[in-house]
């Protein structure tokens, strides 16, 4: 029988993404705590690697920075840090822009997003191109 290595979690790392993933998103530590749904002492707590989280807030604050599990506890993914999601990805290097953007489309329900998805459709004829 072969022994397994024992994976070990460092809080303080997982934390550090965190608040550095939030940071590029341009979100106030309280706007992410809204945006999760955690309070503002959990999240400084996470940020400053002093808790461990469940699983599913793992899932969560990994959903909400775009982030795979991967990268979120152990720094580095075998397909990069950002998430792949039907035929987008969300690349490290965007621009603040862009990561903001992304940011408040994923505060919206989906009926929101269809709304915002029509509105898009309709005037995109009508930008004059570069």
């Amino acid at each position: 029988m072969t022994k397994r290595k024992k994976v070990m979690i460092d809080n303080i790392a997982i934390g550090k993404r965190i608040r550095e993933e939030r940071e590029k998103l341009g979100l106030s530590r309280e706007e992410f705590a809204e945006f999760t749904g955690f309070s503002n002492y959990y999240i400084g707590q996470l940020e400053r690697g002093e808790r461990q989280m469940s699983l599913p807030a793992m899932v969560n604050i990994a959903r909400c920075l775009h982030l795979s599990l991967d990268y979120l506890i152990f720094g580095k993914t075998a397909t990069g840090d950002r998430l792949q999601e039907a035929g987008s990805t969300y690349e490290a290097g965007e621009n603040k822009k862009d990561c903001e953007l992304l940011s408040l489309l994923d505060k919206c329900s989906p009926k929101e997003l269809a709304v915002i998805e029509k509105i898009i459709k309709t005037i995109l004829p009508y930008i004059e191109k570069e």
